[in-house]
């Protein structure tokens, strides 16, 4: 066996591995695939079939009215009647227990939601997996982290027909590939200094998802490198379920070549192996 298939090897188990955690993220009892519907808070108190309560949204934040033999937990406690939740803040969740279900209250794109998320969902009880490109390293790429002299608000579609979304870009992340320089604006990452993209390529509503794909982007090194594995490009809760409010890409990061690696369209998409 060569050094270089050593390297190899070494690669593919390592993406193995994240992919394997991956999965089980996905598979989580209250994950995104566990939710059962997608509502929109307003000010008159309303019920719901999968949720306890009336809930009401006002400029003063989330209330739930709950009746007689109706629970909610909310930080540990037990909650009865009346309970206001307060204001939530944009791309914010509040989560509720309810028995087994968790119901989260959220702000996206200005507006106020309840997902309720039940672990017997069949969207979530049937999932068997993502497709995904076998692992290369050919689509690990070196980049170079480009920052903004100030952080620019960047106004974005989303999955939810008339919702936008905005977020901060800290930069730019620009990459080779097939002979040609691309740049793709860079969102913050999950991770203090890390970075999030978004974007679409020649594959997109082939073999992967149409609308988006994410890829998360470590924090870039002392000189501003960083590293773009888009073996690693994975759905948004969008490409399982029409209940997600996901971001579109910025119209610049839709790249004009095919990236045949990371996560395909879902089988629950119609998507081949």
């Amino acid at each position: 066996m060569t050094v270089q298939d050593i390297d190899r090897a070494g690669f593919h188990r390592e993406w193995e591995e994240w992919h394997a955690g991956h999965e089980r993220a996905l598979a989580d009892p209250h994950g995104f695939l566990a939710v059962t519907s997608l509502r929109w808070l307003d000010a008159e108190p309303t019920r719901f079939p999968d949720a306890p309560g009336a809930w009401s949204s006002t400029a003063d934040g989330v209330t739930v009215q709950l009746d007689d033999g109706e629970e909610l937990t909310v930080d540990g406690a037990v909650v009865h009647g009346r309970h206001h939740f307060g204001t939530v803040e944009e791309r914010a969740s509040i989560l509720a227990g309810a028995g087994e279900a968790v119901i989260e209250i959220a702000k996206r794109g200005g507006h106020t939601i309840l997902r309720p998320r039940h672990p017997g969902n069949a969207l979530r009880a049937g999932y068997t997996g993502t497709p995904a490109y076998a692992p290369d390293p050919r689509w690990s790429l070196t980049g170079r982290y480009l920052p903004f002299a100030e952080p620019r608000a960047v106004t974005v579609g989303a999955a939810v027909e008339g919702l936008q979304h905005v977020y901060d870009a800290p930069g730019q992340i620009e990459f080779e590939l097939d002979g040609r320089t691309h740049r793709l604006t860079a969102f913050n990452g999950s991770r203090p200094g890390s970075l999030l993209v978004l974007f679409t390529d020649a594959t997109s509503g082939v073999t992967t998802y149409a609308a988006n794909r994410s890829l998360a982007v470590p924090e870039p090194d002392a000189h501003g490198a960083v590293v773009v594995d888009f073996n690693r490009a994975t759905n948004l809760p969008c490409a399982y379920t029409d209940l997600a409010t996901c971001p579109l890409p910025p119209a610049e990061n839709r790249l004009p070549v095919a990236v045949e690696a990371g996560e395909k369209i879902p089988f629950e998409r119609g998507g081949a192996q």
